[in-house]
């Protein structure tokens, strides 16, 4: 299993995503999730992988030498040569496809999942940041900014800190930390997904530079944040009045009711 998330605001693009993988509980390793597919002047193109580790590496694999071309000059389709993002999620999407054709029906004879999920993000030119979730089936959507980030892998756990805390207008250092405090409250409840975990922070600013790090398990940043707020979450729960019907009269009332 894995986590992922992408969360995509006015002042830029965030992709965090952990790194463990595994088939069973005794064989658990670690492989980055965190793919960079196109890096250069002109553009800036991640995504974030879950799911069957084979189709992903064959997805990667077309993309990194190029899709069959659509017309007679003969010349591979790379992301190196997309216009736009959105063209750039049509080609992995399609690679997407190609891979799924090739690949799933061996799997599922042999009673393999089969199925992956990609988190797509970046920027071409002078255009915006767009963050895409692209699905299994090769179809996809974009992230909006009502509900501005999107997930992949275990998003159960994450997901309610992400609901309330996430905001198209959050400063990036602020959603940073929420993205964060979205990993521990999944690493807490899920042993499938785990640290090290990759980050990205790409700002709307071109000005401004990329940060990428990476998150290991000595990380005082990450240790520390995750013990302040375990200590802040009891010290706020010790500040809401208790429940009124727990009081010997209101227990004694429920039962004669």
């Amino acid at each position: 299993m894995t986590y992922c998330v992408g969360i995509a605001l006015r002042e830029g693009l965030i992709m965090i995503s952990d790194t463990r993988t595994n088939a069973g509980i005794d064989n658990i390793s670690v492989y980055r999730k965190m793919h960079i597919l196109a890096d250069r002047a002109d553009r800036l193109i991640l995504c974030m992988s879950a799911g069957n580790l084979s189709v992903t590496q064959h997805v990667l694999g077309l993309l990194d030498e190029g899709l069959p071309a659509l017309d007679i000059d003969g010349h591979p389709r790379r992301l190196a040569d997309m216009p736009t993002m959105f063209r750039a999620a049509q080609l992995v999407s399609e690679a997407v496809r190609l891979a799924g054709n090739e690949l799933k029906p061996g799997l599922r004879a042999a009673g393999i999942a089969s199925g992956i999920s990609l988190l797509l993000g970046g920027r071409v030119g002078d255009g915006p940041i767009k963050l895409y979730l692209i699905y299994d089936a090769g179809n996809f959507i974009e992230c909006c900014q009502d509900t501005p980030f999107l997930q992949i892998g275990a998003t159960q756990y994450g997901k309610p800190i992400l609901d309330r805390a996430m905001d198209y207008e959050s400063p990036l250092d602020e959603a940073v930390k929420g993205g964060l405090l979205s990993f521990d409250s999944t690493i807490r409840s899920d042993l499938s997904v785990g640290l090290p975990f990759d980050i990205v922070v790409i700002p709307a600013d071109p000005g401004r530079p990329v940060i990428r790090r990476r998150i290991e398990r000595e990380d005082a940043y990450f240790a520390d944040l995750s013990n302040r707020w375990s200590m802040m979450l009891k010290e706020s729960r010790a500040t809401i009045p208790d429940p009124p019907f727990m009081s010997s009269g209101g227990a004694f009332s429920m039962l004669r009711g």
